[in-house]
């Protein structure tokens, strides 16, 4: 669906060199602190910025080649844009319907009222989660989207309106040739959604994973100088020093509780492999 082949792109300050796969039948989530290059990912993949290097590609082809059947497939969400606060709920169904040819207005109509979303309101007047929803919402409605990208889409969102949001795209997800793009920094989110996760720091990707190696695998030793002093060292992938000794990062984490069953080791959350990747050593 998706491929970044070395796409790179320079900034005053920044530069990105990214290289990344989004499979069909995939969700595929893409981390990292803020000024990672995030944003600039998804800025290429929409055409909102052009690559100075390198390979951008959707559905086989170049951004640059994309046809206008292609670009209907796509739906996109971003976290700090959305649709006029002045218009309505029924005024969004007719802007929907001119922009999408496949739009679902029966299906549409049928969410917005099992999402409590009024048609007769301004969208202006309607709270953060009810704005959230409708975005997501307005991108899967179009019948021929088959890839999904979004940027932080349950940003700011209490725990039952991102489960909402959440199920709303696993339904998306469920024929099988459909794939999402999804960053996020609510790492319980990605964990329950998510098959692979990428971790972007600094404008490169420093980390990919399946989410189920992440969370069965990886872990975080927490040990003393002197049991430090010990381990053997192949597996570890960073280590952080702290005031007990240190915590090293590994993604063999049987092998040291077999092997040094007297240290502490943790099971490490996405926040926590992240937090280690970025700022350990």
């Amino acid at each position: 669906m998706i491929r970044l082949e070395q796409a790179e792109k320079q900034y005053k300050n920044f530069h990105l060199d990214c290289s990344m796969e989004v499979q069909e039948g995939m969700v595929t989530g893409l981390i990292g602190p803020n000024g990672a290059g995030k944003s600039t990912t998804f800025r290429l993949l929409t055409g909102l910025a052009k690559p100075e290097a390198g390979r951008v590609e959707i559905f086989g082809k170049e951004i640059s080649e994309l046809m206008a059947e292609d670009r209907r497939k796509i739906g996109v969400v971003w976290s700090d844009a959305g649709f006029s606060g002045y218009l309505m709920g029924k005024d969004l169904i007719a802007v929907l319907k001119n922009m999408y040819p496949a739009f679902d207005e029966g299906w549409f109509q049928k969410k917005c009222e099992e999402f409590h979303l009024p048609m007769d309101k301004k969208l202006k007047d309607f709270s953060a989660g009810m704005k959230a929803k409708l975005k997501v919402l307005s991108a899967v409605a179009n019948g021929d989207v088959r890839l999904l990208i979004l940027d932080e889409p349950t940003a700011g969102m209490d725990v039952m309106v991102r489960e909402q949001i959440l199920d709303l795209l696993r339904e998306f997800m469920m024929p099988g040739d459909r794939s999402i793009l999804i960053s996020s920094h609510i790492s319980s989110d990605l964990e329950g959604f998510c098959d692979d996760v990428y971790l972007m720091n600094q404008g490169k990707i420093i980390l990919h994973e399946d989410v189920d190696t992440l969370l069965e695998q990886y872990g975080i030793l927490k040990v003393t100088t002197e049991q430090y002093d010990t381990l053997d060292k192949e597996y570890l992938l960073r280590v952080k020093k702290e005031d007990y000794g240190y915590a090293c990062l590994t993604g063999q984490k049987d092998f040291y509780q077999e092997n040094w069953p007297q240290i502490i080791v943790e099971k490490g959350t996405i926040d926590q492999i992240m937090t280690m990747m970025v700022e350990g050593k």
